[in-house]
């Protein structure tokens, strides 16, 4: 038996090496049973989405290997693969990278949240919603890993100041849990795995015996459950409002992205979805969204009684509330006054995302029409500022300065160095978009797309709105398991052909499958953010999962209603579009066909 344990063991820890060579052996019968092109390319799909599901290569290693494949089998030379990775597209994100790291070296995403939280006062029902405004906000310019990291810190502060800083210890209970190990590389502090059973009462100030009545041991066991409510409901609710937040901009997260990548390689005639249309689609979305999820977030931990009869609050309570005040306060007195640098970064934030919307709004002509047609878009925008940043200085210019002999001779320091971009822009993420869009470019060119269409034939009578439906069901029920980056790299070009073999405009199937890629609740493993919160300890899977289920159905449901009233009018979702080319895909085939019978191929 020993030894059947260490060989599983010893296997356990091979197992990357094992799916990096069992996983092409497995796939290799796609090559005898498709046409050779489309055999390929599915083969080289179905190998990648495997890896990233599996991470036996990191996921930007992965997205790498169209550069190596694609080449070698044929299917695209590597001087149309290479430039796939640097797109417009991955220069948008970047610059919002960037703006999100000047963001950070000058602590203007803290004053903003805790700013926020002094709005919105300290009931915990109230700071619940302040918290996950604050997240959303963040999330929609910063990472939703970002926003959370930065949250969760704060968030743990105002629990501790109305739960108290010493913690009851209980091993006894539940097998005695042990204190989760603290997450340096996030920034995020350890949190205790048990809460204080009354606040503000130091040790000293017990009496040696204490006499406790069965009421008032009630009255304790009662104030302590709702204080565990609490706990879970903030740790909650700040990962859920990162990843609704990410979805309100092109620039929020990688698959909003990919779709714009994916577009342009798929339908070039296509200029329906750019920063400001894309906003005013999923800016009321979100809103909706996030007040809902707060209100089934607020009564499913008992934030929000649902009870006519209301209770008096207790004294306990009373005090606990204004401790966090105080704390929320004293937090923001420390940041000091706000000094020259973040208002240079406010303004260019501001200035990032005015230029952004008002580029091409399609209702009015943009300043774009200033210039020749074409030739700029969103990522001339965005680095245009980005740019700015590396060079202005981060101290108001005195002209003082210049006859003062006695004053420091020291160079000023700009608003961002790029120190501090390669230490804080996640490189490997430009590596994964540009992974996505040349896998949608050999699904374009080896005719793969085409042929997945052909298969789709059973679902042409399907009714377009249970299509959405049924399509942002399974996407967010696949993203629960795997990358939300990979998951929407695979579907898109499924979701365009299905989208032309039922008559629709392909943006009606596409926009819902990207979004609710952004839908995972349920588990730690969805996303970065769940997996940091359910890190600090305090949160189980079943909390997840319970509190996760009615949101992604929640999501969902709203997505389908976003997606039949407003948003057709701005995609103009009602007509079939004159940019979808039916015989470009048909083309794309004819000449890979010419081509292998020229060659030989």
């Amino acid at each position: 038996m020993s030894v059947l344990v260490t060989l599983v063991k010893k296997i356990w820890c091979i197992k990357r090496y094992i799916v990096l060579i069992v996983t092409p052996l497995v796939l290799s019968p796609i090559f005898f049973s498709l046409p050779p092109q489309e055999g390929k390319c599915l083969f080289v799909v179905l190998l990648m989405a495997f890896y990233w599901c599996t991470e036996a290569l990191p996921l930007a290693v992965t997205a790498m290997l169209p550069i190596v494949l694609f080449p070698f089998m044929g299917i695209l030379p590597s001087s149309k693969v290479c430039p796939q990775y640097f797109l417009d597209t991955n220069f948008l994100f970047l610059s919002g990278l960037l703006m999100a790291a000047a963001i950070e070296e000058w602590n203007l995403h803290r004053r903003i949240a805790l700013k926020v939280l002094i709005l919105v006062g300290v009931q915990p029902a109230r700071l619940i919603l302040g918290m996950m405004m604050t997240t959303a906000f963040l999330s929609m310019w910063l990472s939703n890993t970002a926003s959370t990291a930065m949250m969760l810190p704060i968030a743990n502060a105002i629990l501790k100041s109305l739960f108290g800083e010493k913690f009851k210890e209980d091993k006894g209970k539940k097998g005695g849990e042990q204190s989760p190990a603290p997450v340096p590389e996030k920034g995020l502090h350890p949190v205790s795995t048990e809460l204080q059973l009354l606040t503000g009462m130091e040790e000293k100030e017990l009496p040696e015996k204490v006499e406790i009545s069965v009421d008032m041991h009630k009255d304790m066991e009662k104030e302590q459950a709702y204080k565990n409510r609490i706990w879970k409901a903030f740790l909650i609710s700040i990962p859920y409002s990162a990843s609704i937040g990410g979805t309100a901009t092109l620039t929020g997260t990688a698959p909003n992205l990919i779709l714009l990548g994916q577009l342009k390689s798929f339908f070039p005639g296509c200029d329906e979805v750019n920063f400001g249309s894309w906003f005013v689609f999923a800016f009321p979305l979100m809103i909706i969204f996030l007040i809902l999820g707060w209100l089934w977030i607020s009564i499913f931990h008992g934030v929000i009684s649902l009870s006519c009869r209301r209770e008096k609050k207790s004294e306990i309570r009373t005090d606990a509330e204004a401790k966090a005040k105080e704390v929320i306060n004293e937090d923001y007195r420390k940041l000091g006054p706000t000094i020259f640098a973040e208002k240079a970064v406010f303004f260019f934030f501001c200035l990032f995302a005015i230029l952004l919307f008002t580029r091409d709004p399609k209702f009015i002509p943009g300043w774009s029409s200033a210039f020749t047609p074409g030739f700029t878009s969103d990522a001339v925008t965005g680095i245009t500022i980005s740019i700015i940043l590396f060079f202005f200085p981060s101290e108001k210019p005195s002209l003082t300065w210049w006859f003062d002999m006695k004053a420091p001779n020291t160079q000023n320091k700009p608003l961002l160095s790029w120190k501090k971009a390669q230490d804080t822009v996640p490189w490997n993420i430009i590596l994964l978009l540009g992974g996505g869009f040349a896998m949608a470019k050999g699904c374009e060119v080896s005719g793969l797309s085409t042929w997945i269409g052909g298969r789709l034939q059973p679902l042409e009578g399907l009714h377009p709105a249970l299509a959405v439906l049924l399509i942002t069901i399974l996407i967010a029920s696949f993203t629960e398991f795997a990358s939300n980056t990979a998951t929407i790299i695979v579907f898109l070009p499924v979701l365009s052909e299905l989208a032309i073999r039922l008559k629709v405009n392909p943006l009606y199937l596409m926009i819902p499958g990207t979004v609710g890629c952004s839908y995972a609740f349920m588990l730690p493993v969805s996303t970065p953010p769940n997996s940091i919160a359910f890190s600090t300890g305090h949160l189980m899977v079943k909390d997840m999962a319970k509190t996760g289920l009615l949101m992604n159905l929640m999501g969902v449901l709203l997505l389908s209603l976003a997606m039949n009233t407003w948003a057709s009018s701005i995609f103009g979702l009602s007509t079939f579009p004159d940019w979808v080319n039916l015989q470009s895909h048909n083309v794309t085939t004819l000449v890979t066909s010419t081509y292998n019978m020229t060659t030989g191929g």
